[in-house]
Parts: structure tokens; C-alpha cells; sequence
């Protein structure tokens, strides 16, 4: 099998890099932000520690859409959610109709974007619950011990082929714990869901996973949010993959016991300055919920209120590189 990730960043990095070294599958990776392309060339690969330990150089294949010319078996796609057009537009002359599309990106609306390039046979989702932030150019830190953390995947039929059992099998080679559903918008929903408890909550209040947990209401707070999503799911007539209670354990589970010290990405990216994924999280549980003449009041509230945190994030911080 050969690989190709479009989106270096912490993601797509520790999928590729966890294939390249634990199968005998060939990875190569593309990417657009220069600072990063030029200090992986400049250092021969990516420094990769595991829990802020054991830092090490791993070379890698990285290329620019432009450059490159590879002929992959599968494209594993991680881009930001707002960043996505673009990059499939720079890499449209490179897709072939052998070829197939793996993503487990945050939120949804990635999908609607692939299938411009990929007919809906052709596209495989997943979700991962794992933590991994990209430190800066050319420097990742996966979070959790070798083999931590959980993904689903699902064709987007929902019907298991032969290429699926081929990514499912490299992907249990590389201990990222692959489980094949057989629901695939269930599946992404159960992550969205999960997403729009622990990333909102966490950005809003620039709290790590575990701060957020130990607060005594976190729960109430996850149970509100659980129900209102689930609420809009079943009136939209999605069933999930997990029932209300699962979601809850495993919101308390994952940010407890799994990555207590793991600020979300979301939070990554407010704090670099970047826009977050918000709407395509609970911005688009609202409108699943809109859509079906429910009101999800609070995830509404919290779409505002993670855009307010943005703002007054580059107030507080509007001085800091002068």
C-alpha cells in the first residue's frame, strides 16, 4: 500500500510517521505552509517526542502540491476545516480514479469537499481519539503512550471492501486501534458531539482537558450539550454509534484518564491566532437542529461564545510581539 497525507501538521503526522515506521507501507506527505516545509528540509525530517520525551529526527517525504508527482493507493486528508478547499483544488491534478480518501478531520462539511474529487465509493471517514499537538515548524509531541488512544472508520456506503480491510490492517500495524463501523454518519456525528463538549469548553476557558473534568458540574455541563445534540440527531433521523450515556463516559474517560494535560485543537488554534473549527463542531449541530425545527440553544450560545473567545483572546494578547 502506498500512502500519501495532505496536511503535515500534528495530525498527519502521526498517522503517516506511526505507518512509515510499523508497516511496510510507503508514506508520503504534502503540505502548504512554508516555515514548516523549510525546517523539515533544513533538518533532514520532523523532531517527533512522545509525551514531551525521547525527542527524535524522523525523515519524512514532504512536498508542496506542485511538486509532487507520487501515485498513491490512499490519500489520508487532515486539514483544517477552513483550509481544505484550497488544498484539494492544488491537488486536483493528482487524483486518479484508482485511487481512495481516508479522513478523520474535525467537524463536518470535509466530506461534501472530497466528494468533489472522489465519487462516494471512493471515500472512507473515521474519528480519532487520541492528542497530539504540533510544538511548531518541523516539531511534533504525539500525547499517550505507544498504542494510546481510539478510532472508528466507516466507508461512506457503509459497506466494508477490500481496500477498507487493507487501511484497517496497516492502521492496526501502526497501534492506532482501529474498530470498522458500519454507520458512517453516525460515526462522525459521535465525534462532533464529543468534540463540541470537550474542544468548546476547554477554548472558552483556556483549560486543559483534566482542569475541565475536575470541575464538579463538567458532567452536567456535558450531559446539556449531549442531549441537545442527540435531541436534534434523532429528529434529523441520525442514530450515533455510542447512546447518551456511552457519549458521556467517554467524554469523561478520554479528558480524566486518557489526556487530562491535552489542551484540544481548537484551543491550539485560538491561541496561535488562527480561526477555529467552532461552526463545523457545535455550529453544526445548530444547524442540523435548525434544519428540523429544534433549537440547540446552547450550542448556538457556545458558537458565539468560542468566537468571542477568539476576539478577546487577540485583545489580550494584541501586545505580545510588539
Amino acid at each position: 500500500m502506498r500512502y500519501t497525507v495532505i496536511g503535515a501538521g500534528a495530525m498527519g503526522l502521526r498517522y503517516g510517521i506511526l505507518l512509515q515506521e510499523h508497516t511496510d507501507a510507503h508514506v508520503d506527505f504534502i503540505d502548504a505552509w512554508a516555515p514548516h516545509i523549510d525546517k523539515i528540509r533544513e533538518q533532514g525530517g520532523v523532531y517527533v517526542s512522545r509525551d514531551h520525551e525521547n525527542r527524535r529526527l524522523i525523515p519524512i517525504n514532504l512536498y508542496t502540491p506542485e511538486e509532487y508527482d507520487g501515485d498513491p493507493d490512499v490519500w489520508i486528508i487532515f486539514m483544517k476545516q477552513m483550509q481544505l478547499e484550497d488544498m484539494l483544488k492544488r491537488c486536483a491534478h493528482l487524483f486518479k480514479d484508482h485511487q481512495v480518501a481516508f479522513s478523520a478531520m474535525n467537524g463536518w462539511g470535509h466530506f461534501e469537499k472530497i466528494s468533489q474529487y472522489f465519487s462516494e465509493d471512493r471515500i472512507y471517514g473515521g474519528t480519532a481519539l487520541v492528542a497530539t499537538v504540533l510544538n511548531g515548524p518541523g516539531d511534533v509531541d504525539f500525547i499517550g503512550k505507544s498504542g494510546a488512544g481510539t478510532m472508528h472508520m466507516c466507508a461512506m456506503t457503509n459497506e466494508v471492501t477490500d481496500i477498507e480491510k487493507a487501511i484497517f490492517a496497516d492502521f492496526q500495524k501502526a497501534n492506532l486501534n482501529p474498530e470498522i463501523s458500519d454507520d458512517f454518519k453516525g460515526m462522525c456525528m459521535a465525534k462532533i458531539v464529543f468534540n463540541s463538549v470537550v474542544n468548546t469548553l476547554c477554548t472558552m476557558y483556556q483549560i486543559t482537558m483534566g482542569q475541565f473534568i475536575s470541575y464538579p458540574g463538567a458532567r452536567d455541563m456535558a450531559m446539556q450539550l449531549i442531549n441537545e445534540a442527540y435531541d436534534a440527531c434523532e429528529r434529523a433521523g441520525i442514530k450515533l454509534i455510542n447512546t447518551r450515556a456511552e457519549e458521556l463516559e467517554s467524554v469523561d474517560y478520554v479528558s480524566r484518564t486518557g489526556n487530562p494535560l491535552h489542551y484540544p485543537s481548537m484551543y491550539q488554534d485560538m491561541s496561535r491566532g488562527r480561526k477555529t473549527e467552532v461552526d463545523y463542531i457545535n455550529g453544526y449541530i445548530a444547524r442540523i437542529g435548525r434544519e428540523h425545527d429544534y433549537v440547540c440553544r446552547t450550542h448556538e450560545f457556545l458558537t458565539h461564545g468560542v468566537h468571542l473567545a477568539e476576539l478577546a483572546f487577540q485583545y489580550h494578547h494584541q501586545n505580545d510581539a510588539k
